[in-house]
């Protein structure tokens, strides 16, 4: 097989979450750790940051990737989900996992992991902590998939956890309260590593001090003592930190929920300052913040695509990432707000649609996925909440339809899924 046939294999034979959600979901560690015993555990190779949280964790991620780039040090990153290639969720100094790679591990372990089942994430994981091991690294940054407790990246003993925060998302796995998903995020807490909180509320941080106290686990809440005092939005993108401790700071991730995002990662890189031999300096620091998508890849972040009309993609997919969205978009200032917008059928659509500005032009989509919600159900839903709008069948022709309306003074907002940005991002960015 070659590289797209790998890929293909393993969306065909593996259960994949992107695809048919819960269905794809394991519960318990049994087929991860046969995997890990048959590799030879390779996560006992490298150090390791393990990233839990509802929102945010992405954006931690990179930036603390990015971070660690800069002060010289050979560094994993393992996210998910991609985008556009499935190499992006393995990279190495941000470049990507190499197609070969892909190819000669499935070829070499599929005898092994066949008769196993894994899911789709289960064996990617795998594949990642093999890639890193194989590549030397001095650290990798592990993004949970789904949770925490049971996650499969749950394997590893990192030097330092780190939960951004907790909203209702993945109910049906997690549970419907915010107190019972902090209980499954704090799985990743562990016995004797420190573990940064990002964001709490009174729900769901005696969930966190429990779990830490439980397990002997140092927990520095980052809420509490905020290195960034406040934050200014830059002219052509990304965002402007003023900090107690090192100044200005120029973050090339856009949106106003980076800001607690900033605070969290700053009070990390201290705590890995204070207890690791990772030294990271003030300018490391700087131009981890400053260079992050050149040197992460990361995609799909209050990105911008264009000027003339401004064109703004983002992954925000849940309640608690349009709460911060919703906020944003109807603050910029423009002659007409134009909005191409699909979710999948996990999510509260109704909830999330009733914070769309009811002034937009909607162009209401499907993401080429098995779960994306009917183009034509999402505009019933507009339609009941007072939007008005007209649906397309994918979302390029929806993209289209409105950068054809749009003056050059317009605003144009893509998303409402991860998948309705990845489908722009395929049709209409050469990104590899």
């Amino acid at each position: 097989m070659d590289y797209q046939q790998t890929v293909q294999y393993l969306y065909d034979s593996t259960p994949v979450f992107e695809k048919i959600g819960v269905g794809a979901y394991k519960e318990g560690l049994s087929t991860t750790l046969a995997l890990d015993e048959h590799l030879g555990h390779p996560h006992r190779h490298f150090a390791s940051i393990h990233v839990a949280g509802t929102n945010g964790k992405g954006s931690v991620s990179h930036t603390l990737a990015s971070i660690l780039q800069q002060s010289g040090k050979r560094v994993g990153l393992f996210t998910s989900p991609h985008l556009v290639d499935f190499r992006e969720r393995i990279r190495v100094n941000g470049e990507c996992v190499s197609e070969e790679f892909v190819v000669d591990f499935v070829k070499q372990h599929r005898h092994f992991f066949e008769p196993l089942h894994p899911s789709f994430f289960e064996l990617t994981t795998a594949m990642a902590f093999d890639y890193f091991a194989r590549q030397h690294v001095d650290i990798a940054v592990i993004e949970v998939g789904l949770g925490g407790r049971l996650d499969c990246t749950n394997i590893i003993t990192p030097l330092l956890s780190i939960i951004t925060n907790i909203s209702l998302d993945h109910t049906q796995l997690l549970g419907n309260t915010l107190a019972a998903i902090a209980n499954e995020k704090a799985g990743i807490i562990k016995p004797g590593i420190p573990v940064i909180i990002g964001e709490t509320n009174e729900e769901t941080r005696p969930v966190f001090e429990q779990k830490a106290e439980e397990v002997g686990a140092p927990i520095i809440f980052a809420e509490d003592h905020p290195i960034v005092e406040h934050m200014s939005e830059e002219p052509n993108n990304g965002n402007m930190y003023f900090t107690r401790k090192y100044g200005y700071i120029r973050g090339q991730l856009g949106g106003n929920y980076q800001l607690r995002n900033a605070n969290t990662i700053l009070t990390a890189v201290e705590k890995l300052r204070e207890t690791t031999p990772f030294f990271v300096t003030t300018d490391d620091i700087k131009l981890g913040f400053a260079d992050v998508c050149r040197s992460t890849g990361l995609m799909g972040r209050w990105q911008r695509l264009r000027e003339h009309p401004t064109v703004i993609c983002d992954t925000g997919h849940n309640v608690g990432g349009w709460q911060y969205l919703s906020q944003q978009i109807k603050a910029q200032e423009c002659r007409h707000l134009r909005i191409v917008f699909g979710m999948v059928d996990d999510k509260d659509i109704r909830t999330v649609m009733a914070m769309l500005p009811k002034e937009a032009s909607l162009y209401f989509t499907k993401a080429d996925c098995k779960r994306a919600i009917p183009e034509t159900t999402v505009q019933e839903i507009g339609q009941s909440l007072g939007l008005s709008g007209t649906a397309y069948p994918t979302v390029a022709e929806a993209y289209d339809a409105a950068l054809g309306d749009a003056s050059e003074d317009d605003f144009i907002f893509v998303g409402g899924s991860s998948y309705v940005v990845a489908d722009l991002l395929a049709s209409r960015i050469n990104c590899f």
